[in-house]
């Protein structure tokens, strides 16, 4: 007769399975790794051992057991005569976000939180899984310290809100807006080196949602803070002292260029192209930064070759075709910049109504594969480039072909949640509704009806954005 639930623990259970498979303790240690005289102690001392969260993973895969065996008994391990221990609860609550045990996250949480101190406990659950790349499952605990920290300028609650932003970031428009409005306000409270690497990001995200004064407005505040930090360091530097390296997660000439690079990508969308070309001009040539290494280096000539694309764009956006051919082997050069390049190029076909069809064919193989790259600005300026091909292709009167592409358009945008794109491409297909086939009209249904879409904002057709981090 099995123990009944109520005398269950966690070495009951280990005791109860070593007897089932008719295991030594010795052999439970060649099993699982773990020295047999610590399994002892785990098993028999008075007071016992404690267990690691990995040592019950172990037991548990000796056992042939799925993952989080046990996790509801391993809470008494990491509380004892009301204290609680941090280097076993912190591991246990990384491991029960890693494969999904909620029922111990709230049970171990609503005991912490009976001390408000122990929300460091759960910043460091966090800080471990947002940099070991599960940012979905960081953003409860940052939500934790957020609501618990009383603090609004404690560098861990700013951290948290800025941490939430970075993880909440995707493909969702609206989502992601979201994000940007509640991490807007605590932007300033960062330390340096994080506010650079934040404000890079608002300003990238500001760039998919083409929102270009808050694109500029980012920029403007990064390029200030890049050379305040870059003035500093140079002070140091020179003062012959020892000088604590700058922690960002990109070497500080990106901050300085790219500050510089978005401001013209923004006055670029917006139509001032002379204006965006004076910003081009500032990260043409980086070489004169005296904070340098390789890496350094290679960012500079990545500056370089950005400007260079950014000013063939504003070239055909002004109606220099003339610029075509040298665009096209520019393009040929350096394929990663074709998706961006070919936005500008039908933009600029449509605009000053030129036939781009050698184009189109000479890049036929990259366009198809458009689809493998998924990440927001690339889907970003995957739609635009859909959006404006359906155009070229409809004053061509290739209804067919153009409809195609704004389905295509119709769905990049319903996948991004843009709403805006997403009644624009509506209404160009509707537009030409008479000339859809029986089973374009079936697609477009499909998609229409797929879910809600907000009736509001106006659409507007970002820069190709070359240089974009």
């Amino acid at each position: 007769m099995g123990l009944q639930k109520g005398h269950r623990s966690l070495r009951s259970e280990i005791e109860r399975h070593l007897k089932e498979r008719g295991y030594t303790l010795s052999k439970l240690g060649e099993l699982t790794g773990i020295n047999p005289g610590h399994v002892s102690e785990i098993l028999n001392s008075n007071p016992p051992r404690a267990i690691t969260i990995s040592q019950l993973d172990a037991m548990g895969a000796a056992f042939e057991q799925a993952p989080g065996w046990l996790y509801e008994l391993y809470e008494e391990e990491c509380f004892s005569e009301g204290k609680v221990s941090r280097p076993r609860v912190v591991p246990y609550l990384v491991r029960c976000a890693e494969i999904g045990r909620r029922d111990c996250i709230e049970s171990v949480v609503s005991k912490l939180l009976e001390n408000p101190k122990n929300v460091s406990i759960l910043f460091s659950v966090a800080e471990q899984l947002f940099e070991s790349g599960n940012l979905e499952k960081s953003v409860p605990f940052y939500q934790f310290v957020i609501e618990t920290e009383k603090d609004s300028y404690a560098e861990r609650f700013v951290l948290s809100q800025y941490r939430l932003f970075r993880a909440l970031q995707g493909t969702d428009s609206e989502k992601t807006w979201e994000a940007v409005i509640r991490f807007d306000p605590y932007r300033k409270r960062l330390p340096e080196n994080y506010q650079l690497d934040a404000l890079l990001q608002l300003a990238n995200v500001c760039y998919t949602l083409r929102r270009w004064e808050d694109v500029e407005k980012y920029a403007d505040e990064l390029r200030e803070l890049a050379h305040i930090v870059y003035e500093d360091q140079l002070i140091k530097r020179k003062s012959k002292k020892s000088v604590e390296a700058l922690h960002t997660e990109r070497h500080l000439v990106v901050y300085y260029g790219q500050g510089y690079l978005l401001k013209g990508i923004a006055l670029e969308s917006q139509g001032k192209y002379e204006e965006a070309k004076r910003y081009v001009d500032a990260y043409a040539d980086l070489t004169w930064f005296e904070i340098m290494d390789e890496t350094g280096e290679a960012e500079v000539e990545k500056f370089r070759l950005w400007a260079t694309a950014n000013l063939y764009t504003l070239d055909m956006l002004t109606g220099n075709t003339d610029i075509l051919p040298d665009y096209i082997r520019f393009l040929d050069d350096y394929p990663n910049e074709i998706l961006p390049g070919l936005v500008t190029i039908v933009k600029s076909a449509n605009e000053f109504d030129f036939s781009i069809d050698s184009v189109l064919e000479h890049f036929a193989e990259s366009i198809a594969h458009f689809y493998e790259q998924q990440d927001a600005i690339s889907t970003c300026h995957h739609m635009q480039f859909r959006y404006q091909l359906a155009n070229y292709l409809f004053k061509k009167g290739k209804f067919t072909e153009g409809l195609e592409e704004i389905l295509r358009c119709l769905v990049l945008s319903d996948t991004m949640m843009d709403y805006d794109s997403f009644k624009r491409c509506a209404a160009l297909f509707w537009a030409h509704l008479s000339h859809a086939s029986d089973q374009q009209k079936s697609t477009y249904q499909t998609v229409i009806t797929k879910g809600a879409v907000k009736d509001e904002g106006i659409f507007t057709v970002a820069g190709s954005g070359f240089g974009i981090v």
